[in-house]
């Protein structure tokens, strides 16, 4: 076996056999493989796709190139989300206590964000004290004593997937469907949850910009996890506007603990009870009622376990940031666009977000939204807030809003976006 007969089988829009997709995988993980050579292969996967037994198999691959973890001991059942990313979506924060608080375990790997999307661990890491990484050991602990853990995945886990994922960063590649869905589905099987519920984004803050990629992806995915014996569903929700009020890190968790404690945005509140009401079904718990558990605390008083099972203070004050620049509204209307890439960019410019992976994040950088789209709003009023430590950030981040949002005159009729589009199982 050789790297270049397997190029050339996708580049002539062949399809890889077993062992051509073993081979390769175990030879790139092993460092046989040079990465001109699986850049390569990425683009060419890329550009002439790969079929549903091509990925299971270049899926389960990338699983057999590192440990698979057991939750086989805890006495609850397993049931975790994935989030294909997007702008201000902090669902994870007072998701996964609330499922917790109805009876499930939530083992919650999470990860980092890069460019306009936010990451779950750089938003939890502005709590003072919080630590993301875990060992096993620890992780299983913190998942045993309070029900769920959000922490970075170990370097056992699929470290094929770890290797593949900086490549098609730098490589043009990402975008590849068969990719996207063996890279999330490796890992989350490998974690050893028994069920998954699925939140893929779709609008213009997120990978997949129309319906029909992003249906493509949540099919390719569900068929992943139910051939792998994880029951697995997925909910298309929008991403066309940001979620929630802010797009930042500090600015998030202080909205997640406002949902926990009985408040939050609607869209924010909405889609947390529909992914919780999912992973619970999914999970065997079909009489939990998250609704209760968010409405009595009980939620909440996961989440300052869990928070504080990871060193961090649920108490401790969130980092704000030195400097604000209010963007007013330039006319009165109803506010009908408020694009999320927009805004996840300019978060990303104003120190929310990093462009490369070691780039450090600010805490306090991002933006708050005044108004979402049906508002009524009046001239002159806020509009946005802009959040950071370097005001000579505020130059570049406001190129990125030019455009960003649409006032119609009063009375203009508005329709709102579903949050939940779709569902596929």
């Amino acid at each position: 076996m050789d790297a270049i007969s397997v190029i050339r089988t996708k580049r002539d829009r062949g399809e890889l056999s077993p062992e051509q997709i073993d081979w390769v995988i175990d030879a790139y993980t092993r460092g046989d493989v040079a990465d001109e050579q699986m850049s390569a292969l990425a683009m060419a996967i890329l550009l002439n796709g790969m079929n549903r037994a091509e990925i299971a198999r270049w899926t389960a691959a990338m699983i057999a190139s590192g440990e698979r973890m057991d939750f086989g001991a805890l006495s609850r059942p397993t049931t975790d989300k994935h989030s294909t990313g997007g702008v201000g979506d902090k669902i994870t924060l007072p998701l996964a206590p609330l499922v917790a608080a109805c009876g499930a375990a939530v083992p919650q790997l999470s990860g980092r964000g890069l460019g306009h999307t936010g990451g779950t661990l750089d938003k939890l890491e502005s709590i003072p004290g919080w630590r993301a990484h875990l060992s096993n050991a620890e992780m299983l602990d913190v998942l045993d004593t309070t029900g769920a853990v959000i922490c970075a995945a170990g370097d056992g886990l699929a470290p094929a997937d770890k290797k593949l994922y900086a490549l098609r960063d730098v490589t043009g590649t990402v975008e590849a469907i068969p990719l996207i869905a063996s890279s999330i589905m490796s890992k989350k099987i490998a974690e050893g949850t028994g069920a998954l519920v699925l939140d893929v984004k779709v609008g213009s803050g997120a990978f997949m910009k129309t319906i029909e990629d992003a249906r493509e992806l949540a099919s390719t995915m569900v068929a992943l996890g139910t051939d792998s014996g994880v029951r697995t569903v997925a909910l298309l929700t929008d991403m066309a506007t940001p979620l929630g009020l802010t797009a930042g890190n500090a600015l998030e968790v202080r909205e997640s603990v406002e949902v926990l404690a009985g408040g939050g945005p609607k869209d924010v509140i909405d889609l947390t009870l529909a992914l919780a009401r999912e992973m619970l079904d999914a999970a065997g718990l079909k009489d939990a009622d998250p609704e209760k558990a968010l409405a009595d605390g009980s939620a909440m008083d996961v989440w300052r376990r869990m928070i504080s099972a990871q060193g961090g203070d649920p108490d401790a004050e969130l980092p704000v940031s030195r400097e604000q620049h209010v963007i007013s509204a330039p006319s009165s209307g109803v506010l009908t666009r408020l694009d999320a890439y927009d805004v996840g960019v300019a978060a990303w410019r104003l120190g929310a977000g990093r462009a490369r992976k070691e780039d450090p994040v600010q805490a306090g950088a991002g933006i708050e939204l005044h108004a979402k789209p049906g508002d009524t709003v009046t001239e002159g009023q806020p509009l946005l807030t802009l959040h950071t430590d370097t005001p000579e950030k505020f130059e570049y981040a406001l190129k990125a809003l030019p455009g960003s949002y649409d006032i119609a005159p009063s009375g203009t009729p508005f329709t709102a976006t579903p949050v939940v589009r779709e569902r596929i199982a």
